[in-house]
């Protein structure tokens, strides 16, 4: 299956089967209008499975269909509608972890989701992040991320690896063996949400030969911790402050090693907190060679009301055998079942990453399709819902199009989404993840609701 493009513009129908072997690379957004609003989704992938809902019409002014989340009973995002419900009402947060590679690194369309979850329910901080930059375009919306990144080494899995390495719910760590490194987070004050925090916690390692660090809060020394222990362990250091824009540093005092994981920011109000912890690169069978005891503990303690695995895209250009895709893939939905099992879970298949054979020229890639049927199957045999990443940008070889198109909804490396298109996915995700949730109340009673009766954050936190 190929696609020849000829200019910015041919002539030719746009097809949504995964069989199609035509696509269109019109420079204007179009979908096709036979498709109903109630219907299933006419992508053909295989006898057992249609395609998804469409929970809209198509849009003629834009790419990307609003389709729905599949599961075996419409009962998957049940935890996080009941989660929001309580925010709403003022009685709790509901909390958002999304694991992912480049696509949810970006914290594009994670951070659409979180502005405008926020927005409804309640801004409940930012979520958990690096202080440190561990690799030189890390980013989270609406925080300034400063570093001297190269004094630090980044530990993460790459390919090819086989060992377990000790590394955090964010599957990285970054440790330092210099005097003086540094690392520090600011809420940024002209930032479109997310102005305010009152809490931090810093995720940290300690062990036999570490060192010390020093915490400045705007620029304030806050405390010096010790990171010395008898026997490696994870460890953790609260900080409360009055709520509202806040820098948050550290700074290593010797050559002693120290070892961190990351940092959480948030603020001790009703609303929702959504976790963006991306890998470039990576795959979910990484996730099995991030320390056990680590990633189980980090993951309880971020309390999910959704746990969210959007990889794929990566193994598309693998050779790996499905079977031992599926295998790994199916170990890792299991940890995370086992770990939080209250949770909502959701799997989001790899995006269309059509092969470029010569000049203009592009072809289908035939194992994305068999990595989306693994993944569906997986998604619905333990209980999570999935989320048709291919779909939803119109099938096979739409990756094309979205590149051509004018604006541009991909990037010209044919793997990646412009920020337009990271947005259409946020926009069309969180219809997704909302339906049937009835309308929020007001914010502001909800507020004082809240404040009213708020938990002890302390003693929750507290290890």
């Amino acid at each position: 299956m190929a696609v020849v493009l000829a200019g910015v513009a041919i002539a030719g129908a746009w097809t949504f089967g995964y069989g199609a072997s035509t696509s269109s690379a019109d420079a204007t957004p179009t979908a096709p209008a036979a498709l109903a609003e109630t219907g299933a989704l006419g992508v053909l992938r295989s006898s057992q499975r249609m395609g998804p809902k469409l929970l809209e019409p198509p849009p003629n002014d834009k790419l990307g269909l609003g389709i729905a989340i599949e599961d075996r009973d419409g009962g998957s995002m049940k935890a996080l509608h009941e989660a929001l419900a309580r925010a709403a009402s003022g009685e709790g947060q509901a909390r958002l972890v999304f694991f992912g590679a480049s696509h949810v690194a970006s914290d594009l369309f994670t951070g659409y989701i979180r502005r405008e979850l926020q927005a409804r329910y309640g801004d409940a901080g930012h979520g958990f992040v690096l202080p440190v930059h561990p690799w030189r375009t890390y980013r989270h919306h609406d925080i300034d991320v400063d570093s001297d990144g190269r004094q630090w080494e980044t530990h993460r899995i790459r390919v090819g690896d086989t060992e377990v390495e000790r590394v955090g719910i964010a599957g990285l760590a970054m440790e330092s063996t210099r005097p003086n490194s540094f690392g520090a987070v600011t809420i940024a004050r002209d930032a479109e949400s997310g102005r305010s925090a009152s809490f931090f916690e810093l995720y940290y390692m300690s062990h036999p030969q570490g060192g010390d660090l020093d915490v400045f809060i705007d620029g304030r020394k806050a405390r010096r911790i010790s990171t010395h222990s008898r026997r490696p362990s994870t460890a953790y250091a609260a900080f409360r402050v009055p709520d509202g824009p806040h820098r948050f540093e550290i700074r290593t005092l010797s050559k002693r090693p120290v070892w961190l994981f990351g940092l959480a920011v948030e603020r001790d109000r009703p609303g929702v907190v959504v976790d963006t912890l991306g890998i470039n690169g990576s795959r979910a069978r990484y996730q099995l060679l991030w320390d056990d005891a680590i990633y189980r503990e980090h993951l309880r303690r971020r309390k999910p009301d959704l746990v969210v695995l959007a990889y794929g895209t990566n193994e598309s250009g693998d050779d790996s055998p499905i079977e031992d895709y599926e295998r790994d893939l199916r170990a890792v939905v299991e940890r995370v079942r086992e770990t939080v099992p209250e949770a909502s879970c959701l799997l989001i298949g790899p995006s269309d990453r059509p092969m470029q054979v010569e000049e203009r020229v592009f072809e289908d890639r035939a194992r994305t399709l068999r990595l989306i049927e693994v993944q569906h199957r997986v998604a619905l045999e333990l209980g999570c819902g999935f989320f048709d990443l291919v779909a939803f940008q119109g099938g096979a070889l739409s990756m094309v199009q979205w590149a051509a198109s004018d604006p541009a909804y991909a990037s010209q490396d044919h793997i990646h989404f412009s920020r337009l298109g990271y947005e259409r996915l946020g926009e069309v995700l969180l219809k997704a993840l909302l339906e049937g949730m009835p309308i929020e109340p007001e914010r502001e009673s909800a507020d004082r609701s809240f404040d009213a009766g708020n938990r002890s954050a302390d003693a929750l936190r507290a290890k």
